[in-house]
């Protein structure tokens, strides 16, 4: 878990510096600062699994099993990303560990992981599916209908409501009606919680919880982690809207990744030697990715006509 939290971390380093150095066409939705949640969450799946990601997805997709060369190329728009080059930073998609996309509509998961957690329970397997989304888009009508639907017909899907605080640049509090997001379970008729999601252990035990609950029967869950993002809402977004205090708050207390590095020191688990091994390693894997990604090439202009399901 710690690894996989500094790879996201050193991932999303570099795609601000590719994006600052003109490598990549539009923008990028960083998930530094909320590492704990993809990877707590994710950690208590399958690779059969399946999830939802959001416009902030590049640490779901890597949480979730995604390759650093492939990433990095689709955000670069090059033929050997995921996606060919064609879904870019927002619509990064590897069904082969059952994540079924990143989505630039806000709320644009809802549906898929809702039909997903269906198809399972149609097919008779033990499948869940987990769907990622922020504070944001909890206050989106569609939300409401399947998550009731999902109550209604005692499917296996988990919520994730990653609240950072902020809807782009609004605080949540303005526009939520409720203190904690997780209360609004209630009204569903499912269980609701809420989590440390700068925790990583703690978000992996819940979302362990609800997975277990999931796959016997017990129905959809809604998760409220309660997190922070260190960059504003995109790399062009210097986020005026936040003090100076509350950036450094977060960012001196509660790291996901020194809190987890930190308990692992305190069960001598791991010492800072080994820790900064990881680190190191880590950052040499990821600078490789990108020069793979600079090295491959741009699609074929007739691949606009490929994967095209409607004219």
């Amino acid at each position: 878990m710690y690894r996989k939290m500094v790879e996201i971390r050193k991932f999303e380093e570099h795609v601000w510096d590719v994006y600052t150095r003109g490598w990549m066409p539009g923008l990028a939705h960083l998930y530094i600062g909320e590492e704990a949640v993809a990877t707590g969450a994710c950690s208590a799946l399958r690779d059969d699994d399946y999830i939802t990601s959001t416009h902030r997805g590049h640490g779901h997709c890597l949480a979730k099993g995604a390759r650093l060369e492939p990433m990095m190329a689709e955000i670069m728009g090059k033929e050997a990303g995921y996606c060919r080059g064609k879904g870019g930073s927002m619509h990064i998609a590897d069904m082969s560990v059952g994540n079924l996309g990143a989505n630039g509509i806000v709320g644009g998961g809802f549906g898929i992981a809702t039909g997903a957690a269906l198809s399972a329970k149609t097919r008779g397997t033990d499948q869940v599916a987990v769907c990622f989304f922020g504070d944001g888009a909890a206050n989106q009508g569609i939300f409401m209908e399947t998550a009731n639907m999902a109550s209604v017909w005692n499917l296996p899907v988990i919520y994730l409501c990653e609240n950072n605080q902020y809807g782009e640049h609004t605080p949540f509090q303005a526009v939520t009606g409720v203190d904690e997001i997780a209360d609004r379970a209630h009204g569903f008729g499912m269980e609701g919680t809420r989590v440390d999601g700068s925790d990583a252990l703690a978000v992996h035990d819940v979302v362990r919880h609800a997975v277990e609950r999931a796959r016997e029967g017990g129905g959809p869950t809604l998760v409220e982690a309660l997190t922070y993002r260190f960059r504003g809402h995109h790399v062009g977004d210097a986020a005026p809207y936040r003090t100076k205090e509350e950036l450094e708050w977060w960012m001196s207390n509660r790291d996901p990744i020194e809190l987890l590095g930190r308990e692992m020191r305190r069960r001598r688990i791991a010492t800072q030697a080994q820790l900064d091994e990881v680190q190191t390693e880590t950052e040499t894997a990821v600078v490789a990715a990108v020069e793979f990604a600079r090295q491959a090439p741009y699609p074929e202009p007739e691949q606009a006509f490929e994967d095209v399901y409607s004219e």
